[in-house]
């Protein structure tokens, strides 16, 4: 199985899942068209498309590739603002195309619909999870987005983290404030730099590589209390408080 990020958009990654010798391939998240009909010039055939969630930046391309292959399966969650689904899809469901097997995740917060899928050491997680950081919450609550991020992080360290952007650098920047004596932070960070200074994407990144560095992975770590507690002055009661403070601290933060 190969594994390939498709920049797309400013910042967006399309997934493409494909066979060894690079043909029949599953596309996670097409945000345009144009990416994955160049990759076909090339000689990629896909086999199906998975949907996490229904933003445009995530779907805006599938119209454009059904139109190329029309009998494409999509698989997505249960929203009607995704009109090109094929299949429809929930928490526990099974999705099988061309050998490939994924188990679909639901994880509210950053949109109520949103999905991941799960499966060869692989999870498409959209916008919930990004490498240090994680997605705003758009019609979720912190609670759920808390649950959400506990259920991903309770999978295998080895899991690769293929998410929607390439967000690791600026998510950094926050991330070292709130633990700035964090080592496996630094290093991440570093990594992340030489990568995009040598044209590489910084993902995927891992579950283990996340426990250790992402702060909304980390809310019930000492050094994230004691800067939550910093920055708002008290303690958070709980991990949901704790999570939701994090998060209002990221949506205005300024690097």
């Amino acid at each position: 199985m190969r594994l390939q990020a498709l920049p797309a958009l400013s910042d967006n990654y399309i997934w493409v899942c494909a066979e060894d010798d690079g043909s029949r391939a599953l596309i996670v998240d097409p945000s345009e068209a144009g990416p994955v009909l160049a990759a076909a010039e090339a000689g990629l055939q896909p086999a199906g498309i998975l949907l996490t969630h229904h933003h445009h930046d995530h779907i805006g391309g599938v119209p454009g590739l059904l139109e190329r292959w029309p009998q494409l399966p999509v698989f997505a969650p249960v929203d009607e603002r995704i009109a090109t689904a094929t299949t429809r899809v929930g928490d526990g469901d099974r999705v099988e195309v061309a050998g490939w097997q994924f188990e679909v995740i639901a994880l509210p917060g950053h949109t109520l619909s949103h999905v991941a899928y799960l499966g060869h050491d692989l999870l498409f997680c959209g916008d919930t999870l990004f490498s240090l950081g994680c997605g705003r919450l758009f019609e979720g609550t912190p609670a759920q987005m808390h649950v959400s991020l506990s259920r991903l992080a309770a999978l295998p360290g080895k899991t690769r983290v293929c998410c929607g952007h390439e967000y690791t650098l600026s998510n950094a920047a926050f991330a070292r404030v709130v633990e700035p004596g964090n080592p496996a932070l630094t290093r991440r960070t570093e990594e992340a730099l030489t990568m995009r200074q040598t044209g590489q994407p910084t993902l995927p990144s891992t579950i283990a590589s996340e426990l250790a560095t992402n702060p909304f992975l980390r809310v019930d770590h000492p050094e994230v209390r004691a800067a939550l507690q910093r920055q708002t002055g008290r303690a958070p009661a709980d991990s949901v408080e704790a999570f939701a403070g994090l998060r209002r601290w990221k949506d205005g933060f300024v690097a």
